[in-house]
């Protein structure tokens, strides 16, 4: 099973090149970059750990991508994405993100449903080695 968050989440891993040129987009907005990582995929998990600082100043993606391989190698089997951050007044919110590494073995997870009065379900779910 493959953990879909953000950004481009159904399509293939991207490149290092395709990673390169959604963050020249993102600076061409006037966008910061931040990169997080965590072992703990799960949707509800919105704190990941940030890796270095926010980098409000960069005007090129070479920056950003030595910063994402410099987590990638003190990190290597969690995953790691992309942030970009609109710092305007009145927005001032993550407005991009998406998964630029992943673990070599993802995770799976098994979603349990269980009828219980009425008509009412519960789902629980699992991690699964």
């Amino acid at each position: 099973m493959r953990i879909t968050q953000g950004c481009f989440s159904f399509l293939p891993d991207l490149t290092d090149e395709q990673i390169s040129a959604q963050m020249e987009y993102c600076l061409s907005k006037g966008w910061a970059i931040g990169i997080e990582y965590t072992d703990d995929p799960h949707p509800r998990n919105t704190y990941w750990e940030m890796f270095g600082h926010p980098m409000f100043d960069l005007k090129d993606p070479k920056g950003a991508m030595i910063e994402l391989e410099d987590c990638r190698k003190a990190h290597p089997d969690t995953y790691i994405r992309i942030n970009a951050f609109h710092n305007e007044r009145g927005f001032e919110s993550v407005v991009m993100s998406f998964i630029a590494s992943r673990p070599a073995k993802e995770p799976s997870f098994k979603l349990t449903r269980t009828d219980i009065e009425g008509r009412s379900q519960r789902y629980s779910w699992e991690t699964v080695k």
